[in-house]
């Protein structure tokens, strides 16, 4: 292990994601061609949504549910300091406000009795919407989720980033899928390298919905639209065919109708989505025996706090602990060749956010938490020999 690099997570390219590549590139479409429409279909199968958008980045996926949902200037939406930036930027885009709600020290994600507090605490109509994120790979309860925003009229979108796969058990004792949108009006999924399923860049979005589908269709292509029936200028200001016999608009004709943006994922990146999607559950087995090995590992070392056992759902893009002397680890980790990373820096802290009065101790289990945190290497192709060589070298630091 001497010489090799351990990171945190990395993609898995096999030859077949190759070949399909390949064979993209080689057809007549580089982009807006049949291996979007394929790859969305694929993946709203995968998760037991009715809709699927694919676009070029996870948060250009955010961005869009804002717009698709028409957060507007002075909207205040709730979510978790705990998450990626761009969980909380996508309403700033549309100049709206972000309210940061603390997380549950046990589950690191979103406590969802904090969010009641603070709606109970303000008038009816203060807040829009919440964004939960599914942290790590585990699944928020969006059927709770559900049951609160219906009290106080808000939308939900379901940052599943880190979850294709993942999954909890509703009231009923139901799977339900992270982003199949059965609680969530929108969900969201990324496809960066480090995540389950690797386009290089891209994203997608998944709904129920079919008016924030069609919105959404529009809005990643400049908010353009090519659907005749949707037109609202005439036939004849078109210079089409406008008689009592026939009244069609002209071949070439098209319309933006409202201000969208270019977030098109390309053909070559979609069939390597399709083939990346085609192993995905292969993928989710191995990242969970990971997940098992570093609990057995870890299970009695008072050094690690925040471990109870492989969660029944948990999709483990991170595997995530929290430990003393956690600068003194990665630094460690690192003379090691061991690339731990460290997810995530409260964004409330984060200097942007600070300028709106955001401070420390405003959320004290986050703060907590990211003083201890971090990921160890956690992604499919990790042998055990190297798993073993990161459990080996953790104990010894702090031997």
């Amino acid at each position: 292990m001497s010489n090799k690099i351990i990171p945190y997570g990395r993609q898995n390219i096999t030859q077949e994601d190759i070949n399909v590549v390949i064979a993209a590139l080689e057809s007549d479409y580089l982009t807006q061609g049949p291996k979007i429409l394929e790859f969305e279909r694929e993946f709203a199968k995968y998760v037991g949504s009715v809709y699927a958008v694919a676009v070029s980045n996870g948060t250009a996926a955010l961005h869009l549910c804002a717009l698709a949902l028409d957060v507007k200037e002075g909207d205040k939406v709730i979510t978790t300091p705990i998450t990626f930036a761009a969980s909380a930027n996508c309403v700033k885009y549309c100049g709206g406000e972000i309210v940061f709600s603390d997380i549950d020290s046990e589950t690191y994600l979103l406590d969802i009795e904090k969010v009641r507090e603070l709606l109970e605490s303000s008038p009816k109509g203060t807040y829009k919407g919440i964004i939960p994120v599914d942290f790590a790979g585990r699944a928020v309860d969006l059927e709770a989720y559900r049951k609160l925003a219906n009290e106080y009229d808000l939308w939900i979108i379901e940052d599943a980033c880190h979850a294709p796969g993942g999954f909890f058990n509703d009231i009923k004792g139901d799977r339900q899928n992270c982003g199949n949108s059965n609680f969530a009006d929108l969900a969201i999924f990324s496809f960066h390298p480090v995540k389950h399923i690797a386009c290089g860049e891209g994203g997608m979005i998944t709904t129920n919905d079919e008016i924030f589908y069609k919105k959404l269709l529009a809005l990643r292509t400049h908010g353009i639209t090519k659907n005749e029936l949707e037109y609202q200028n005439s036939v004849s200001f078109a210079n089409g065919t406008d008689n009592d016999i026939i009244n069609t608009y002209p071949g070439w004709y098209m319309e933006m109708q409202a201000l969208g943006f270019n977030y098109r994922l390309t053909d070559f990146q979609a069939a390597l989505g399709t083939s990346q999607l085609k192993r995905a559950e292969e993928g989710l087995v191995k990242r969970r025996g990971i997940a098992t090995l570093y609990n057995e590992a870890f299970k009695t070392k008072s050094f690690v706090k925040g471990q109870s056992g492989v969660v029944e759902g948990h999709a483990y893009h991170l595997y995530v602990i929290e430990v003393e002397d956690r600068l003194g680890l990665y630094n460690y980790l690192r003379e090691n060749k061991i690339f731990a990373q460290i997810h995530y820096i409260p964004c409330h802290l984060m200097p942007y956010y600070k300028q709106f009065g955001w401070k420390e101790k405003d959320m004290p289990n986050a703060e907590e938490y990211y003083k201890n945190c971090i990921s160890l290497p956690m992604y499919p192709t990790l042998t055990n020999d190297e798993q073993k060589f990161v459990i080996e070298k953790i104990i010894s630091y702090y031997s």
